[in-house]
């Protein structure tokens, strides 16, 4: 993989589709305060294969918006129920053995590590997830794994994964960046929240596409 291309591909792509278009920036904005709006917004980036798409059909957008959301707090689920069955199976094993302080401390150690991998996991294939769905426009083939790990193969798993850190880390970097600017910084992030998530939009999207679904 090309990953310096790529984290070009999708700086022009935010380029052209916000700079000097400042209604739609605003829009977009307004979006992140009526947070399904953009989630839907995200949706046709992952779908469209030409420029940034225009802004339109906003009950589409919405709705968009809302399958998504409920696509992430499905794959979000599996991490809450290992939180709870290691930390009531801690609490619980606390009770018997009479030493719940220790015990409890070992069971969130372990609930902590076991919280970490399922969460690693499901960050590597939700991004297939919400593209598939994108796609296709079915919730369900969101959940597709046979298909989200088959095409991940296709990529490879160190190929896809190195890919994810490198925008993990950037968008990191600069958000820390304009983060630690006393009040300006946060009045940027607010401003550039749109930006980040098309940009993050995109590259996923480059990243699917680099091989035949």
């Amino acid at each position: 993989m090309e990953y310096g291309q790529m984290l070009g591909d999708s700086f022009e792509y935010v380029k052209e589709g916000l700079v000097g278009k400042w209604m739609k920036w605003i829009l977009l904005i307004v979006s992140t305060i009526i947070f399904p709006l953009l989630y839907g917004y995200i949706v046709r980036v992952y779908r469209a294969e030409g420029p940034a798409p225009e802004l339109e059909d906003w009950g589409g957008l919405f709705i968009d918006g809302i399958k998504l959301l409920i696509i992430n707090i499905i794959y979000v689920i599996p991490v809450f129920i290992v939180a709870l069955i290691f930390g009531v199976g801690a609490a619980l094993t606390g009770m018997a053995m009479g030493t719940p302080n220790a015990a409890m401390a070992g069971g969130a150690m372990i609930g902590l590590l076991a919280v970490m991998i399922v969460f690693i996991i499901i960050g590597l294939i939700m991004p297939f997830g919400w593209i598939r769905f994108a796609r296709t426009g079915s919730i369900g083939e969101a959940f597709n794994f046979s298909a989200i790990f088959g095409h991940i193969g296709k990529i490879g798993w160190v190929e896809y994964i190195i890919a994810l850190l490198i925008l993990a880390v950037v968008i990191t970097v600069v958000q820390f960046v304009l983060g630690i600017i006393p009040v300006l910084g946060l009045f940027l992030l607010f401003i550039l929240a749109p930006a980040f998530a098309i940009f993050s939009a995109r590259y996923l999207t480059i990243i699917y596409d680099s091989v035949p679904a």
